[in-house]
């Protein structure tokens, strides 16, 4: 089995040589600054973060915030190293942290912490395997959280029109580089927007997610749109570019033609009305229809207005 890589940012080589000892069967790695650690970071994610509180150039509070809140990055462990006297002024219901550990490292209670934390990231884990966006059990999650806080958010679902058929023609590898492009393009769009509550995850297959402030979801949907349609003419042979559709099987066996893929988005508002993410997905299923009964893409709001 494949030692897992496990990163330390400490200007303290005792506490890395500390650390090693404890955990032996990892790579362990040390970044003696956090500005220094950041781009590594993203480029190569770690199987466990641990944070000194003491490192200086960046607050270990700002560090921990900045890679929590790349998607792609959200699932890795992060493990703070904390002064007894730093508790009391830790607000931890706001700190993207999965645990901490105390100084000076007591071995005895230092190992089956980390482990403890492995565990339950090995647990939480349902990332897409294929665009490592959050699946299923984080969408929820996120979903319920912002109810029960009461936010303000649109929530739109994401799916994409004809693409078994592309599928069927053009085999699953292909299939699965319109998929990441597509997640690349909702990430990226989403990321521009930015905002505390935004997010995007990837529910399966061609059905994506993303949440956004209301005030600029319908400007997101279209800056998506247009991505999308300026790029996946790309993935066709240029003889089907050329025609402008494809040859390919349906549901029910037979050779027809389809159209190239195109993106459907449902979105749902919540300004305080909503109790149970079951219902925005219930609504989103109604919207969907709607907009796939346009063959080209587009997106499809939610206008009612909350009653009192």
């Amino acid at each position: 089995m494949q030692k897992k890589d496990f990163f330390l940012i400490s200007n303290s080589n005792d506490l890395f040589q500390e650390l090693k000892k404890i955990l032996p069967e990892a790579n362990w790695s040390i970044f003696e600054r956090g500005t220094g650690a950041i781009e590594y970071l993203f480029n190569s994610p770690p199987g466990l973060l641990l944070i000194d509180s003491a490192i200086k150039d960046i607050s270990a509070f700002e560090l921990v915030g900045l890679f929590k809140s790349e998607n792609v990055y959200r699932q890795v462990p992060v493990v703070l190293i904390l002064n007894q006297n730093e508790l009391k002024s830790i607000n931890f219901c706001h700190l993207e942290a999965d645990d901490f550990i105390l100084k000076p490292i007591n071995p005895t209670i230092v190992e089956p912490r980390l482990h403890l934390v492995l565990s339950r990231a090995a647990r939480a884990l349902d990332a897409n395997p294929l665009t490592k966006l959050p699946g299923n059990t984080s969408i929820i999650q996120k979903i319920q959280s912002l109810i029960d806080q009461k936010k303000e958010f649109a929530l739109a679902y994401v799916d994409l029109d004809y693409f078994k058929s592309f599928n069927d023609k053009y085999g699953f590898s292909r299939g699965d580089e319109v998929l990441m492009m597509t997640a690349r393009i909702i990430v990226n769009t989403i990321r521009a927007f930015g905002g505390q509550n935004s997010f995007v995850g990837h529910v399966g297959g061609d059905d994506f997610v993303f949440i956004v402030s209301p005030q600029k979801v319908e400007q997101a949907c279209k800056m998506i749109i247009s991505s999308f349609d300026s790029i996946v003419p790309n993935f066709y042979d240029p003889k089907d570019r050329e025609n402008g559709y494809i040859r390919s099987t349906d549901r029910q066996g037979n050779i027809r033609e389809f159209p190239f893929m195109a993106i459907s988005i449902a979105v749902v508002f919540n300004y305080g009305q909503l109790k149970h993410y079951g219902e925005a997905a219930q609504i989103a299923m109604n919207l969907k229809k709607i907009a796939k009964e346009n063959p080209k893409s587009c997106y499809v709001l939610d206008r009612r207005k909350p009653t009192n």
